[in-house]
């Protein structure tokens, strides 16, 4: 879908919106950032060396008559400080909760507290991966901790499901003799520790940590047939579950990254009842349900089987018929482009909340494509210093209401 956004001249903001509303707000069509020094200017010294910084950070554009009015929570992941962030449309930070442990992630739950995912490394391959997490909690407003738990193989995601018990993804080693010598794809001689590669399993646990129901991927996916879908990804994982979300019947929607595919397990059986891999999918995160029955995800596209170069888009796609029904990507497509991590996010008047996480950009774009908001996170951390971000999520006021009142 074509995009309207202008990369110049875009509208800022220089008005004030006060508590959790807007209003009296004054735009001016910011100047050409790239505009070239006179000729007789001495050469300057000292450019920033980071690229996203040097574009900018903050606020880079609104529309107020069209972006959603609410607030944008995200944690980046690299923020040593252990803060998550809420923002207004101004780009003002309005709250922070400050987590005992690095992010991870966290979103609101529907009685308005925070769950949280956070980092607790452990000596293992898995507790020294990036995507390693570790610790699951529930936070009120003021970040006082309501409950947590632990596990040593938590990686990437974890949710509060509809009965009160913790979903979280899991990984440890494949049954060597069974499945790992069936593992097709990815190069060779890239597994760990002398040809183990790392599976997938589903963990349900009570709030004080009892484990009540556990899923292991290697038997409902056929390693063969579901193959690694990149030539040039690592074997250190299969088939890398990367995000999952709960459907109203209780069933579950998951994501795995390296066999570039999203299923639909039934919860009382295990079986895998829905399925879509690659094509049209590839490397994609976070997939939702939608109110209309359909699948929101992030379709990174790191290595497309339909395509000969690399893009992202975000799709929504009909579960009944597998086909996608709308999409946003730029023009041209490589214009937008997150390898890893990221999100997307229906907002109630249909606009679409887009987190480019590689790059920490976090943008708003209406139905048709128009980019009526957008913000890059200016909190960098690691060496060298990024700004990226798992996921992003957008609440109104009234939800915020309802999280002060949380506890």
């Amino acid at each position: 879908m074509k995009t309207k956004i202008k990369r110049r001249g875009l509208i800022r903001l220089v008005g004030i919106m006060g508590g959790l509303g807007a209003s009296g707000v004054t735009f001016r069509v910011a100047g050409n950032a790239a505009a070239q020094p006179a000729a007789s200017s001495p050469v300057q010294e000292g450019i920033e060396p980071n690229t996203i910084k040097r574009r900018g950070v903050g606020l880079r554009g609104y529309d107020a008559g069209r972006a959603f009015p609410g607030f944008t929570l995200f944690a980046p992941s690299a923020n040593t400080n252990k803060s998550i962030y809420l923002i207004d449309l101004q780009g003002h930070v309005v709250h922070t909760w400050d987590m005992p442990y690095p992010p991870g992630y966290g979103y609101l739950t529907d009685r308005g507290t925070l769950f949280y995912n956070g980092k607790m490394p452990n000596p293992s391959f898995v507790g020294r991966a990036p995507y390693m997490c570790g610790a699951a909690l529930e936070a009120d407003w003021k970040g006082r901790v309501l409950w947590e738990v632990h596990h040593p193989d938590h990686t990437h995601d974890g949710v509060r499901l509809q009965n009160g018990n913790v979903l979280l993804i899991c990984k440890r080693p494949l049954p060597p003799d069974a499945i790992v010598p069936q593992v097709h794809g990815g190069r060779p001689g890239t597994e760990i520790d002398n040809g183990k590669i790392m599976g997938d399993y589903l963990v349900e646990m009570t709030t004080d940590g009892k484990i009540v129901w556990e899923w292991q991927s290697w038997e409902h996916l056929d390693p063969v047939k579901d193959s690694i879908t990149a030539v040039q990804d690592n074997r250190d994982g299969w088939p890398f579950a990367n995000g999952f979300c709960e459907l109203p019947d209780r069933n579950i929607m998951l994501s795995f990254r390296n066999i570039s595919t999203v299923v639909m397990i039934d919860r009382p059986t295990g079986e895998i009842y829905w399925k879509l891999g690659a094509p049209p999918l590839s490397g994609q995160h976070a997939p939702t349900i939608l109110p209309n029955g359909h699948i929101l995800l992030f379709d990174n596209g790191p290595h497309r089987l339909d395509e000969t170069f690399p893009f992202s888009r975000v799709l929504e796609i009909d579960p009944a018929t597998k086909n996608i029904v709308w999409k946003y990507q730029e023009a041209p497509v490589s214009n937008f482009f997150s390898p890893r991590i990221s999100n997307a996010q229906r907002l109630p008047n249909g606009n679409t909340l887009i987190n480019e996480g590689w790059f920490g950009r976090f943008f708003e774009v209406t139905p048709e494509g128009a980019v009526v908001w957008e913000y890059v996170n200016p909190y960098f951390g690691g060496s060298p210093p990024t700004n990226q971000v798992f996921r992003a999520y957008r609440y109104t006021a009234e939800e915020i209401a309802r999280a002060q009142a949380a506890t």
